[in-house]
């Protein structure tokens, strides 16, 4: 007899039922996972468990580390992951060499720009980090002056994206003081964000886009779930959306016959 393939949709289902788990079991849901539990998403993933959204795309929404590693190659020139001391000396050279100034760091873990920090060289994070105050890993990029900060939600086949603009200070974050106006995207930019969500697995995503006074955008950060104040979409259309993202992905994933719901 065929074994019933587990479709759990709760995290605290997920866990109880973690060592059962076998290869082609699904969890769709977003894990709920403490600070140093994110092995636990490689562990399912290696036995062969699916999840949706995909380990990878929850993995990198807790990690600016990860994503600097997966994206950089549409994020501010320069911008890199520091691990050891030896990689930001080597960053030190590369900035002096480029004639970079001042250097925005983002700490892992932190979100909402809380772990957004601006120095006025590489020099000064250096001094930090050596007298350990700053904790690895972390990411280093420089600073660009001027940019428009562009925030993008994409569900499916509904898209927004809105302009944050902080007049007292580079976090362009609406609860550090920014304000929010509508804006259209270019196909360039759309495209843009597609490309980082195919790469990171990312069935729906808040997007943070920067575009610089030389027309060139840039990819800063990407997280499944974000803040909806200054977005048009209220939050019971939002849920709606998702949950039906998720309900599509359960539909398509077995037969109903051969289904078994695991919730507690």
């Amino acid at each position: 007899m065929k074994r019933q393939r587990r479709i759990i949709t709760d995290s605290q289902t997920a866990f109880t039922h973690f060592q059962q788990l076998e290869p082609d079991d699904l969890i769709c849901c977003r894990l709920r996972i403490r600070p140093g539990e994110e092995h636990l998403l490689l562990d399912l993933a290696e036995r062969g468990i699916t999840g949706f959204p995909s380990f990878r795309s929850q993995l990198c929404s807790r990690s600016k580390a990860l994503q600097t590693r997966l994206f950089s190659w549409a994020m501010i020139p320069g911008s890199t992951v520091i691990y050891t001391i030896h990689d930001l000396i080597e960053t030190i050279d590369a900035y002096g060499r480029t004639g970079t100034g001042r250097v925005v760091l983002k700490l892992e873990g932190k979100n909402g720009g809380l772990g957004v920090l601006l120095f006025s060289s590489i020099e000064e994070i250096y001094n930090q980090a050596v007298l350990g105050l700053i904790a690895y890993p972390f990411v280093v990029q420089p600073f660009l002056d001027g940019t428009r900060d562009i925030r993008v939600i994409i569900i499916d086949d509904y898209q927004e994206a809105y302009e944050r603009t902080n007049a007292c200070g580079f976090r362009q974050n609406l609860h550090c003081g920014a304000t929010a106006a509508p804006c259209t995207l270019t196909d360039k930019q759309l495209e843009l964000c597609r490309q980082i969500m195919t790469r990171g697995g990312f069935p729906y995503a808040h997007l943070d886009l920067l575009h610089s006074d030389a027309a060139t955008t840039y990819f800063s950060e990407i997280n499944l779930r974000g803040g909806l104040r200054g977005a048009r979409i209220t939050s019971d259309d939002y849920r709606q959306r998702v949950n039906a993202v998720h309900q599509r992905f359960i539909d398509g994933a077995q037969p109903f016959n051969e289904r078994a719901f695991c919730k507690t």
